[in-house]
């Protein structure tokens, strides 16, 4: 194709659709016409980009015609029907889609987290390290427990925190480093803790205080780091789409988890600022916790199934990601 030949051929075209698609007010004959000048781009966007893509031509027209798309389709408002389909569909098809990631993320970080805690509960060197014997004596007898200190603060300063570090796992997904040394010096961490516990026999008090609200914490934790490697492996193993729509689908679906998943950290905030550190008896705490993992299993495995059986994906509509062109009649 001569590139130059076919630029002054259809140029007239391209400009006229850039002028009609800036005018605030157009008549009817104008609109037709901006259809078909968009339809009949795009075909000359399709056919440079297979003989002759030269990549400034390219992105000039991609611009033109998402402007005319725009002007075309017009811009979109989010409705209540749009969260409601967030809430119900979208987000527990992407929790769905990477349920065994989570589980075999889960398993590694509580088998690292066991090995670390009984290195240090069973190793001098490895608790020395972990403070002097007053220090430790201290850390066991108030500040463990003193550090679930029930109330709104607490609950914020929780949630926040733990919606940053889900964040940066599945944000730091692509370089699949990121997300496995979150992981991994959290599973140290908790075990380390666990294991100056257990060597000054206090480790049912560590699961006490651990568990009603960490069942559900830790696997908000587990979704956010299966997501940030489910991104990594599609950008490794894109399978039969190209690699940069494999990493673009997939981290546009994971990354609704990260929204989601504000919402399932903020429930365990509630459980650790209001429950964890409570009065209630410790069997109570650890069934209300229980509860709200298993309303969160329910909720992904129910409706995650659901819309995977109806083609969901979890990702934009195919319009709206780019990957068709509005067309007319």
């Amino acid at each position: 194709m001569d590139l130059d030949a076919y630029q002054l051929v259809h140029g007239p075209a391209w400009q006229r659709l850039d002028t009609l698609t800036k005018q605030r007010r157009r008549t009817g004959a104008e609109a037709d016409e901006l259809v078909r000048l968009y339809q009949a781009t795009a075909t000359d966007l399709s056919m440079i980009r297979s003989a002759a893509p030269d990549p400034e031509m390219v992105t000039r027209l991609s611009q033109t015609l998402a402007r005319a798309r725009s002007a075309i389709a017009g811009t979109h408002e989010p409705a209540w029907r749009d969260v409601t389909r967030f809430v119900a569909v979208t987000l527990p098809v992407a929790m769905y889609r990477i349920r065994w990631w989570t589980v075999t993320v889960g398993a590694l970080f509580v088998l690292l987290a066991v090995v670390a805690g009984a290195w240090v509960a069973t190793q001098p060197d490895a608790l020395a390290a972990m403070g002097s014997p007053a220090e430790r004596q201290e850390y066991v007898d108030r500040a463990f427990a003193e550090y679930y200190d029930p109330g709104a603060g607490f609950a914020a300063t929780v949630w926040t925190n733990n919606a940053w570090l889900t964040a940066q796992c599945i944000a730091a997904g692509i370089t699949g480093i990121g997300p496995v040394y979150v992981l991994a010096s959290n599973a140290i961490s908790v075990g380390a803790t666990g294991g100056v516990m257990a060597e000054a026999g206090e480790l049912d008090l560590f699961l006490q205080l651990i568990a009603p609200h960490g069942m559900l914490e830790l696997t908000a934790v587990f979704v956010a780091g299966a997501a940030g490697l489910r991104i990594f492996w599609a950008w490794i193993v894109p399978g039969p789409r190209t690699r940069s729509r494999a990493l673009a689908q997939e981290a546009r679906s994971l990354f609704t988890v990260a929204i989601g998943l504000v919402g399932v950290l903020a429930v365990s905030g509630l459980i650790e600022g209001f429950v964890t550190g409570s009065s209630l008896p410790w069997w109570l705490k650890i069934v209300i916790g229980a509860i709200a993992l298993a309303g969160f299993w329910a909720y992904v495995l129910v409706l995650g199934r659901r819309g995977v059986r109806d083609g969901e994906t979890g990702d934009l509509e195919a319009d709206r990601a780019g990957y068709e062109l509005a067309t007319a009649g």
